[in-house]
């Protein structure tokens, strides 16, 4: 539409502007109709998003993890003093009961300087040569476990430890005479790192040079102390620290040396070693430079040391219930979504309900206009072959059944079943109830199958329930699992297609649109020459009417 300024009927005495809306409401009628569509679209766009996320979130989550029959191997393990140590099993520790003692709990190294020995109050800021000009030019070398970065060339000394690599050692791997190693990341290897303390060099600096060489460091102002630890405990991730002078001394880091202060006090550097942790389990003995071992499907940490007479007691039991409640929340999970899908697949028709206009909205309230359009929304996957076809992805895997050493079984062997055509509520008929579920009543008074199946079976009932999991994960991932012409990977529904229908209805619009306002135009031109004409007519009508009059 222009925008250019219109003449109405000022001569003629015309309402243009209602007469000319009118011939064009037909063609406004059809821009309102692709818009209203393209609308329609949108919506049917969300509930297709709505639907594939509960969809994928139950696809990448819940059967990615419950495809493994250890999801449903759930054990329940308790200690006999639990100030001792903690135990958990992971579902594939062997029942019953085994003994434990702790001979030692990991350490990490540390090294609690003595108190500078001046009158002096140093903070951070102070250079090292304020402690004492003896450490100018002095070296202290710190050797510790250090995680490179990627791609670091390095190489290793005598003692096995790491050595950065100089210039001439990369010229001499160039020249084939030196095999040069390359961290991969994320590796720990033990690193030897050279301090040089200079004149203008401040305790922070220091403090700071420790950090880079692979170790916890810090100076406390209050009580005038260097702390110095390792990052990991165990005895390989302990570190040394050694100067060839007398600069640990001088800085209360060297323990065997005792410091006698101007009041006649003493102090001293204390140092702890970095200790492994020792434990035997059934009389093997197992060692770990931190507290944490896992052993044949068990994870014991250890918070303290047993008696040299005392020995703990682990007792590791199936735990029915716990798998149970794993079987009934995939079930939950299930039933929700397959409800859903059936409500939205058997949906009423909402052919009577027309988009709603402007007016329409206006003479309406806020909640009759939502119910009028959820009731439109809610209709847009009735009977909708791409949600027909999901649905029998879900209702025939389940029905299928699984072999179990060489028998084929079925949900209904483990008393879990569909409440029968007549029974059950509208757009449930594909959800699943377990017998004896003391939580529903439906179902509550039938007998237990499953919970005896897992007390009597655990093994083959985790594997039925397993391999489940893994059919209808792989029934899923046949549709989900890659990108097609019409959708995109992980999309259940036509995604890209619907993409391309809503695009197409916004050319469609502006076409339409278009056209409208160059219909509108010309019929605004027509009056507006008529106008003219008219305008031009009672102009030499009054000059004839004037000459007569003089005449």
């Amino acid at each position: 539409m222009s925008d250019r300024m219109r003449i109405t009927g000022m001569y003629s005495g015309m309402d243009t502007e209602s007469i000319v809306q009118q011939l064009v409401s037909a063609k406004q009628i059809k821009v309102d109709n692709l818009k209203n569509d393209q609308k329609k679209l949108e919506w049917k766009q969300n509930a297709w998003q709505e639907l594939n996320s509960k969809i994928y979130n139950l696809y990448s989550g819940t059967l990615s993890k419950l495809r493994l029959s250890s999801a449903f191997k759930n054990q329940k393990t308790t200690v006999s003093d639990a100030t001792k140590a903690s135990v958990k099993s992971n579902g594939a520790a062997v029942n019953g009961t085994q003994s434990l003692k702790i001979k030692e709990v990991a350490k990490s190294g540390y090294l609690t300087g003595a108190k500078l020995n001046s009158d002096l109050k140093y903070t951070t800021s102070n250079l090292m040569a304020g402690i004492s000009n003896d450490l100018v030019g002095q070296k202290i070398s710190v050797t510790a476990s250090v995680e490179l970065e990627e791609g670091t060339k390095y190489k290793l000394n005598e003692k096995g430890e790491v050595v950065e690599a100089t210039i001439d050692d990369k010229i001499l791997e160039s020249q084939g005479l030196l095999k040069l190693e390359t961290a991969k990341g994320g590796e720990k290897v033990r690193k030897t790192t050279e301090i040089s303390i200079t004149e203008d060099m401040k305790i922070s600096d220091f403090v700071g040079k420790l950090k880079e060489a692979g170790v916890n460091a810090s100076f406390d102002e209050n009580y005038q102390r260097f702390y110095i630890s390792a990052k990991d405990s165990g005895k390989e991730g302990d570190f040394v620290i050694n100067s060839a002078g007398n600069a640990l001394e001088l800085l209360g880091l060297d323990p065997t040396k005792t410091i006698t202060y101007k009041d006649n006090t003493t102090g001293k550097a204390s140092r702890i070693e970095g200790k492994d942790a020792v434990i035997v389990l059934n009389d093997a003995e197992y060692k770990s430079s931190s507290n944490s071992f896992e052993i044949n499907g068990l994870t014991i940490d250890v918070l303290g040391k047993t008696a040299d007479d005392e020995e703990l007691i682990i007792n590791t039991t199936t735990d029915a219930d716990a798998t149970y409640n794993v079987i009934k929340d995939f079930l939950t999970e299930y039933n929700e979504l397959i409800n859903q899908m059936d409500k939205l697949y058997n949906a009423d028709s909402a052919r009577k309900y027309t988009m709603l206009s402007a007016d329409d909205k206006e003479a309406m309230t806020d909640e009759e206009v939502e119910t009028w359009e959820n009731t439109i929304k809610g209709s847009l996957l009735r009977k909708d072959t791409q949600l027909s076809s999901v649905m029998n992805t879900f209702t025939r895997t389940m029905l299928a059944g699984v072999e179990v050493n060489g028998k084929q079984m079925y949900l209904s062997d483990f008393g879990i079943k569909t409440m029968g055509y007549f029974n059950a509520k509208d757009n449930e008929h594909h959800a699943y109830y377990i017998d004896g579920d003391p939580d529903d009543d439906n179902v509550s008074a039938n007998e237990d199958k499953l919970k005896k199946a897992l007390m009597k079976d655990p093994e083959g009932t985790a594997d039925f329930f397993a391999g489940l999991c893994k059919n209808l994960y792989k029934e899923l991932d046949k549709t989900m699992g890659e990108s097609t012409e019409y959708s995109s990977i992980y999309k259940v529904y036509n995604d890209k297609q619907l993409k391309k229908d809503y695009d197409n209805y916004t050319k469609k619009i502006k076409d339409a649109e278009q056209k409208l306002s160059d219909y509108e135009d010309r019929w605004y031109d027509k009056f507006s020459k008529m106008e003219t004409a008219l305008s031009k007519l009672q102009s030499n009508q009054s000059i004839v009417s004037s000459m007569l009059g003089n005449g």
